[in-house]
Order: C-alpha cells, then sequence, then structure tokens
C-alpha cells in the first residue's frame, strides 16, 4: 500500500513538474513576479528593522540601557535631593553576573559658564571604564580624550556646546549646581575632551566629569542619582527588570520601553507592520497568481477530463493543482531570498541617508541606515506566501478536480 502510494506521488510530482513547464514563459514571468515580490517584502522589513534597531540602540547607549533604578522622585524632580546609594549587598552581586553589565552615575541640572556665555545642562558623574562598555560617547571623542577616572579633575563637553559658549580644549569653564541643602555647589574645570554625537541635541545637553569628582562638588558623599543595567538582549529584558525590582522593592525600576515609551511602542507597531506588510504584497501578488493558475487549468480541460476517465480521482487532480503551486511558489521564494542576501551583504557596511539626516535625528536615528535580515522574518514571509499561495489556489484546483470527464473531453 505504502509502496503504491509513492508511486502515485511521483507520477503527480513528475505531472506536475512538466505542466508548470508546458508554458515556460507564463512560469518565468509568474516566478520573476513571486521572487521580486519576496525580495521588496523582505527587503523592506530589513530597512525598516534597521531603523528602529538603530533607534533603540542608540537610546540605550544614550544613558537609558536595559533597566535603570532611581529614588521614587527623580523622574518627577531630577535633583541631587532624589539620590539612591551606590549598588551594594544582593544588588551588587546580581549586577556582578557575566551575562550582565552596569554602571552608577550622578545625573543633575547644572549651568555652566565661560567668559562669554553661559548655558543650562546636564551634569553627568561617570565611571569611566564602565561608561565606555555602556554608551558611545567615549567613542565620540573629536579632541582630547574623555574622563580617565573617576576622580579626574577635567571635564568634557560636546562640540555645539563648545560653540556656543565660545571656548575651547584646554580653556576653563565654571560649573554650578545645588547641593542636598539648596547651596550653589560651584567649581571651575578645564576642558579635556569634545565630543561629536550622532545625535547633535547631545552635544548641547551633558557635560562630563568623574563620577567621585561630581559626588564632591555636590557633597552627596558615596550617592549617585542612578543605576543602569544592559544585558545580553534589548528585546528580553524582562527577567533583569522583574529580578532587580526584587531586590531593590523601595526604588523606581524601570525598563527601557517604559523609559522610552515612544522606542518602546514603536517596537510594537513594527512587529505588528511586518505581517501587514507581507500580506499586503501578497494580496496585489495573488491576483497574478490565480490568473495563472486559472489559464493553466483552461488550457487542458480536455487533458483533466481524460485522466479523470482513465480512473484518476478528483483528489488526485486537486492535489496536482496544489503541487504545481507549491513547486511555483518554492522556486520563487528561492530566487527571492537569494536576491535579498545578495541585495542586503553589500549594504553591511550602511546606507548613507545623510541627505535626510536632519529628519533622521529627530527620530532619534543616525544618517546611516544599516539594514537588519532578521531569520525569523524570513521564515514569516516564506511561510505566509507558501500558505496564502496555497489557498488562492484552491478555487483553482478546485474547479479543475469537479471537471465532468464527458464535458472535458469534448470541450473545444
Amino acid at each position: 500500500m505504502t509502496v503504491r502510494a509513492n508511486n502515485n506521488a511521483r507520477v503527480l510530482f513528475t505531472l506536475a513538474w512538466r505542466y508548470l513547464w508546458r508554458n515556460y514563459r507564463r512560469t518565468i514571468i509568474m516566478l520573476l513576479a513571486i521572487a521580486v515580490a519576496v525580495w521588496a517584502m523582505i527587503f523592506m522589513i530589513a530597512l525598516m528593522r534597521g531603523m528602529v534597531d538603530d533607534m533603540v540602540h542608540g537610546s540605550i547607549r544614550s544613558f537609558i540601557g536595559h533597566v535603570q533604578i532611581h529614588h521614587p522622585d527623580y523622574r518627577d524632580d531630577p535633583s541631587v535631593v532624589n539620590r539612591i546609594a551606590a549598588p551594594g549587598g544582593e544588588l551588587l552581586e546580581y549586577l556582578e553576573s557575566p551575562s550582565l553589565d552596569w554602571t552608577a552615575r550622578v545625573r543633575v541640572p547644572a549651568v555652566v559658564s565661560s567668559s562669554r556665555e553661559s548655558m543650562g545642562v546636564t551634569l553627568m558623574g561617570v565611571m569611566p571604564e564602565r561608561e565606555t562598555r555602556m554608551s558611545d560617547i567615549p567613542g565620540q571623542i573629536s579632541a582630547g580624550r574623555f574622563i580617565e577616572s573617576p576622580d579626574d579633575s577635567g571635564i568634557v563637553v560636546g562640540e555645539k556646546l563648545a560653540r556656543r559658549l565660545e571656548t575651547d580644549l584646554g580653556k576653563r569653564i565654571v560649573l554650578m549646581s545645588q547641593d542636598p541643602d539648596n547651596n550653589i555647589a560651584e567649581r571651575g574645570f578645564r576642558i579635556v575632551g569634545i565630543f561629536s554625537a550622532e545625535l547633535a541635541a547631545m552635544e548641547e545637553q551633558y557635560v562630563f566629569v568623574g563620577l567621585e569628582t561630581a559626588q564632591q562638588l555636590l557633597n552627596i558623599g558615596d550617592s549617585v542619582s542612578e543605576i543602569e543595567i544592559q544585558g545580553p538582549d534589548y528585546r528580553n529584558v524582562d527577567a533583569i527588570f522583574r529580578s532587580v525590582q526584587e531586590l531593590t522593592p523601595t526604588r523606581d525600576v524601570r525598563p527601557w520601553y517604559d523609559i522610552d515609551a515612544y522606542l518602546g511602542s514603536m517596537l510594537s507597531v513594527m512587529d505588528g507592520f511586518v505581517l501587514v506588510w507581507i500580506v499586503v504584497i501578497f494580496m496585489a501578488l495573488s491576483f497574478g497568481l490565480v490568473n495563472t493558475l486559472v489559464m493553466a487549468v483552461f488550457e487542458r480541460v480536455r487533458e483533466i477530463g481524460l485522466m479523470l476517465a482513465l480512473g484518476m480521482r478528483p483528489s488526485a487532480i486537486l492535489f496536482q493543482v496544489l503541487l504545481e503551486t507549491l513547486l511555483l511558489l518554492v522556486i520563487g521564494l528561492a530566487i527571492g531570498n537569494a536576491l535579498v542576501i545578495a541585495t542586503i551583504i553589500p549594504l553591511a557596511d550602511g546606507i548613507d541617508i545623510s541627505a535626510v539626516a536632519e529628519g533622521m535625528a529627530m527620530m532619534g536615528a543616525a544618517s546611516t541606515l544599516y539594514p537588519a535580515l532578521y531569520w525569523q522574518d524570513m521564515l514569516l514571509a516564506n511561510i505566509i506566501v507558501i500558505v496564502l499561495g496555497l489557498l488562492a489556489a484552491v478555487l483553482p484546483a478546485l474547479r479543475a478536480s469537479r471537471y465532468d470527464p464527458v464535458r472535458a473531453l469534448t470541450k473545444t
């Protein structure tokens, strides 16, 4: 019984393959249509994924991380009063896990003044060694150096801020803030580094000093404003969030998608966009696919009638037409997937979109777009195309299987 079933399947496969190439021009055109559609849908998804990933990674590397710990009132009033103790005990033991990285910062409002100008900024007291792993600023120094130690006496400013203050590397500026007793905390610093950020707004917003230097300036001992934690994957931070929340129940613990709700919602929308985009593209393609199958069935009505008259079951006719469709889809998908990979690989170094850099910066994206091709997206696109393609072929296949043998044989 098994041998007979295998023989029948082999015969149907042979017939499907031969009928597929009987009108090879039409088949090639349909294959090209499927391949181009698959390429378009997956390539566009890769571009969108790349843009969203860049925005998320940029946000995470811009002092957000995957999870943050603050004083419960810090969000509403980011002053030095709402500070927390540096990590210790069970929390420090958890943060030192091999899969995690962390840093602590002092982050408070301040005013920076040169001999010509004054501006409001955010003072960042950082741990240089950890900050290098956690954010992009240490790698964006365009002149001088970054902070070298927690007690470094220098200050690092952005290029735009230096121009606004009409100062430069090696010049002295004065930094003023407020200590917990509402007294003015003031100190002069020499500029030891100037950074050029991908997001120009950051160049005016932040100034960097050593963590211990900031703590001494503000007279807060070893307290910090925030603790930032990063794990291996920004999409899977819930476990880290829950663990830290259990270890610090009196603190305000938030994941990155809660801190930056805009990007969190964009990531959710992107996941839904992938499915909608694939379905929309295939719906446009399905009209051509159904038309091709209807014509293929119409051209061989007499042959189908003959096979039915010779004893072939209607279910076998149905299976044969569906098998033709499956072969067409699989070949088209293979070509489309190959085109996607051949297109993405040369673009691994990024696509220069500096012509619209200002608009991209407003969305938090850089001026270079790196396509992100995920195997999950390719798999989803292939599965949806095959499933919807077979569904589109059901009607022509049913029509072929329901032919009356006598009428089909006499059809001209």
